[in-house]
């Protein structure tokens, strides 16, 4: 098997674990659920688990990982586009919101076992955020500083609306509902950005 082959059998199996995890956490919540259920869910040995996976922790870390990782990778390549702040900010919002949407299970699964992680993956978890809020909070505040956009509220309260918002999403959004992914955060940008429009 080739070097390439081999990691995406790697990502495959380690995707298939974390697949069996987040059914299982959501059907009977993560103390209930034991490493032995997930080995078994997913087909795999012990050695096969710990190959990919240290423990718990680290796998309900992976959770919402992956899905913070490529936010966070999207988020770069959005800024490294030079747009004006209304455009970069439209961007980010809708991304944020599609992605969101399409992990909406992991994120629901995670958001409520949370406080189940250890202090090295809470740190990592906060850090990951952190960066993400920090950079649309200093996306709004060039935007207020340079007169595009209304200083009708601070930075850290628009940033924490936003945020407030996408957050709450995997609780009520579902995939079959009558609006998409794509039009709620279409909508969810017109409104942030209707209220920051210079008056």
């Amino acid at each position: 098997m080739t070097a390439s082959a081999a990691t995406g059998a790697d990502r495959g199996t380690r995707e298939r674990i974390v697949s069996a995890a987040v059914e299982l956490f959501a059907a009977q919540g993560y103390d209930a659920t034991s490493v032995t259920q997930v080995i078994e869910r997913a087909r795999l040995t012990k050695g096969g688990f710990y190959h990919h996976f240290a423990s718990k922790d680290a796998l309900l870390f992976e959770v919402y990982g992956d899905l913070i990782t490529r936010q966070l990778e999207r988020m770069d390549a959005i800024l490294a586009r030079g747009l004006p702040p209304a455009d970069t900010l439209r961007a980010i919002i809708v991304d944020l919101v599609e992605s969101t949407a399409a992990s909406s299970q992991r994120a629901l699964v995670f958001w409520r076992e949370l406080h189940r992680l250890g202090d090295e993956h809470t740190s990592a978890y906060r850090a990951a955020r952190r960066r993400y809020h920090d950079e649309v909070r200093r996306l709004i505040r060039a935007g207020q500083a340079s007169g595009e956009f209304a200083q009708v509220a601070s930075a850290d309260t628009i940033t924490f609306t936003i945020f407030g918002v996408i957050n709450e999403l995997p609780l009520w959004y579902r995939p079959s509902g009558r609006k998409k992914a794509a039009q709620i955060g279409t909508e969810l940008a017109d409104f942030v950005l209707a209220g920051l429009q210079p008056r």
